[in-house]
């Protein structure tokens, strides 16, 4: 049985133990939680797929049960700054002993079963959910549905808040096909929540072919705004009015809420929830580097991991309704299986200036590639060998009531996070 000192040591490891970085398939790691008794929870589990908004509802969720008073368990990925924000319970991150106990307990279960980083790290989160006797699981999909290691546990409540074309390579070139995909967390015979208000054919059907009861955004549930500051939320069941609107930012944000709260209605008669503890949630979930909003020095910073088309179009909404009052610089990086130029788009008419990084690993995309597709825009703009490099050029070019724009994928959100926690220490 393998054995580290730290817990970067451990993640170092387990980066090494696979071939493969990415290998979707459900054998292996289903196996070894079979050997550590994992796969039949003793709690609800919600499981949240989606190409973008997951991350918002499960914070959502998150806050409304801890709110009522429920010890909960949230699995999330990736992570900004440290490994330890992708396992928390009753809202606190796991500490490193915590993981690397985990980690310890999965090693001598699996044997001589290899696994991935995600799948190492996915067994960990539900063996210490188990230990803590939490109330409900919340799991966040890494990678389309059917084939995630989350999908080892059969979800009470499945969420697929919105379907978008990214990860194109894995999931398929079209939306049905990736909604075929995401829609295999769905289950027989328990609710299959739709955030996205206009989804793909497919995913519908296949909620249909597998017999979940379906629940469609607008049409078993949905929001409609109510005086300022406020929100209805119905369903074919219930109502509730004037809800305090989402704590997080971005106009898509009701969608993400309103998916939340159906899933909070189909966990009902087992968690029951009160009017407070959702409103209570809504108005405190937090949620780093979603239109996340901090200030330094007079200047506003605006970090946001949005990294394909559907997430660049909602950002570029929120500016247009919240512009600055001086200008906006944006610092940018991505990496290469995005499609930039879709990325880019909408965002062009909002920024005054650009500071593109480069960031580093197999799928990271060189500045020099994006910059050409800058001036071709005649949009100003320079080249930084790092997302560092950029923000200090962003920083140093700022003053008072300007702008920071930080987007472009979670590694370039975290970096300029580690960078701002660094000057706090």
């Amino acid at each position: 049985m393998t054995r580290f000192d730290s817990l970067a040591d451990w993640l170092r490891w387990q980066e090494t133990l696979h071939p493969r970085e990415i290998e979707l398939g459900l054998d292996r790691v289903r196996a070894v939680a079979d050997r550590l008794d994992l796969l039949q929870p003793a709690c609800p589990v919600v499981t949240v797929g989606g190409t973008n908004g997951k991350g918002s509802t499960l914070a959502y969720l998150e806050a409304i049960y801890s709110h009522a008073g429920y010890r909960t368990g949230l699995y999330t990925s990736p992570h900004l700054i440290r490994y330890n924000e992708r396992i928390r319970i009753e809202q606190c991150e796991a500490a490193d002993a915590d993981i690397m106990a985990a980690f310890a307990a999965v090693d001598a279960a699996r044997g001589d079963i290899s696994l991935t980083y995600f799948e190492f790290g996915t067994l960990a989160a539900l063996w210490l959910f188990a230990r803590a006797q939490v109330d409900v699981t919340l799991l966040e999909v890494g990678l389309g549905g059917r084939l995630d290691a989350v999908n080892i546990l059969d979800a009470d409540v499945a969420v697929v808040t919105s379907i978008g074309l990214d990860h194109m390579d894995w999931l398929g070139e079209t939306r049905d096909l990736i909604a075929r995909e995401k829609a295999g967390i769905f289950r027989a015979g328990r609710p299959a929540i739709c955030g996205d208000p206009d989804p793909p054919a497919d995913l519908a059907a296949a909620a249909a072919e597998c017999a979940a009861h379906w629940y469609a955004l607008d049409r078993a549930f949905g929001s409609r705004r109510s005086r300022d500051g406020y929100w209805d939320w119905w369903s074919l069941q219930c109502t509730w009015q004037e809800l305090p609107l989402p704590a997080l930012g971005g106009g898509v944000q009701l969608h993400n809420a309103a998916a939340a709260l159906m899933a909070v209605e189909c966990l009902q008669s087992r968690l029951p929830v009160a009017r407070a503890a959702i409103a209570g949630g809504l108005a405190t979930a937090v949620l780093a580097g979603r239109c996340q909003h901090l200030t330094q020095d007079g200047i506003e910073l605006v970090l946001d991991v949005a990294h394909n088309a559907e997430a660049a179009a909602a950002l570029a909404d929120w500016l247009a309704v919240h512009p600055a009052a001086g200008r906006t610089r944006a610092v940018y990086a991505g990496l290469a299986d995005k499609d930039v130029r879709s990325v880019l788009a909408p965002l062009l008419p909002k920024v005054d200036c650009w500071y593109v990084g480069s960031l580093s690993g197999s799928r990271a995309r060189h500045a020099d590639s994006v910059l050409p597709l800058l001036v071709e825009a005649d949009a100003a703009a320079a080249g930084y060998d790092d997302v560092a490099a950029a923000w200090h050029a962003a920083r140093a070019d700022s003053r008072p009531d300007d702008r920071i724009l930080v987007f472009g994928s979670f590694l370039t959100v975290g970096e300029v996070l580690k960078l701002l926690e660094s000057l706090k220490g």
